[in-house]
């Protein structure tokens, strides 16, 4: 199969001892499958085909505080869930706000072993009018014991071309609790040193880190980048809790200084693309992001 993007799996060793202290372990009831690191809960990943989409919440900070929006009544866009992957628009169908279904099909997990992370591989099919798949999505997923969670996204096309349109409404997702969001005790910094939201939305950057009050203490979360995809990602960063990045919004993300880049994956093509999210205790410093960071790029090729 034709790649527009080198595909290789992602390294199962441990960058160093101080990641890989305890053990990440799966457990699947139904519709769900729980992530534990050692004795305590990292999230659930939920499957169920009844869902508009597959995602994981809650989502658990280092505190043992669950720091993803809760999913009962939503006070606005009620289509941001936990972690997700998603994007409108692809073939003008809008997979992001859940005008499009993606059902999952399928769920493999490994624990951890001899140091490596634990592994869950998804296979989600992003669905047509006509049910059939416009996309199918594989994603490997590497939980390491510091709540690193590494993503290895290949779109592959079978049956017909399938066009990422540019819009700022993708592609790697995660929603907050009020609490930690900027308009409350937020606060946002990416690898360049530009600081809030407004600084840091539309921009390319290794990581943005935000993080604020939950549970009486400083926990964040980090979006990250990697250098080998196809091209620089910008981040989707509001100050009510959104926060995600995606490849697909050159225009959008640029409010028009940029020409649209649309993405055209060919039947019998895919296309790789390579995140990580990371939960910490702290600013971005107590929190060692930059570590984690170079943690990511170690682990994933």
């Amino acid at each position: 199969m034709k790649s527009l993007a080198i595909s290789t799996l992602l390294l199962f060793a441990c960058p160093a001892p101080a990641f890989c202290e305890s053990s990440v372990t799966f457990d699947r009831h139904g519709d769900q499958v729980t992530v534990s690191i050692g004795d305590a809960p990292l999230a659930i990943y939920n499957t169920s085909k009844d869902l508009p989409k597959p995602f994981f919440s809650p989502v658990y900070a280092p505190n043992g505080t669950s720091i993803s929006r809760p999913l009962e009544n939503p006070a606005d866009h009620k289509h941001h869930k936990g972690i997700w992957v998603s994007i409108d628009e692809v073939n003008e169908i809008k997979f992001w706000a859940e005008d499009g279904k993606i059902e999952n099909v399928s769920v493999e997990t490994h624990d951890s072993k001899n140091g490596g992370p634990g592994m869950l591989r998804v296979v989600n099919h992003w669905l047509g009018p006509d049910g059939k798949p416009v996309v199918i999505e594989t994603t490997d997923i590497g939980i390491y014991p510091n709540r690193l969670m590494t993503y290895n996204i290949v779109f592959t096309v079978e049956d017909a071309p399938a066009t990422f349109g540019d819009t700022k409404e993708g592609l790697f997702g995660f929603r907050m609790i009020d609490s930690m969001r900027e308009k409350e005790t937020g606060k946002v910094v990416n690898a360049d040193g530009q600081q809030g939201t407004e600084e840091c939305w539309g921009q390319p950057s290794a990581w943005v880190d935000y993080y604020g009050e939950a549970g009486g203490q400083t926990v964040g979360v980090t979006l990250m980048d990697h250098p080998g995809n196809f091209r620089p990602s910008r981040y989707h960063v509001r100050n009510y809790g959104l926060f995600s990045i995606s490849p697909f919004g050159e225009k959008a993300y640029t409010k028009g200084t940029s020409e649209a880049a649309p993405v055209v994956i060919q039947k019998g093509e895919s296309l790789r693309l390579r995140y990580a999210i990371y939960f910490h205790s702290g600013d971005t410093v107590e929190g060692k992001v930059k570590e984690a960071y170079d943690q990511f790029l170690s682990v994933t090729k």
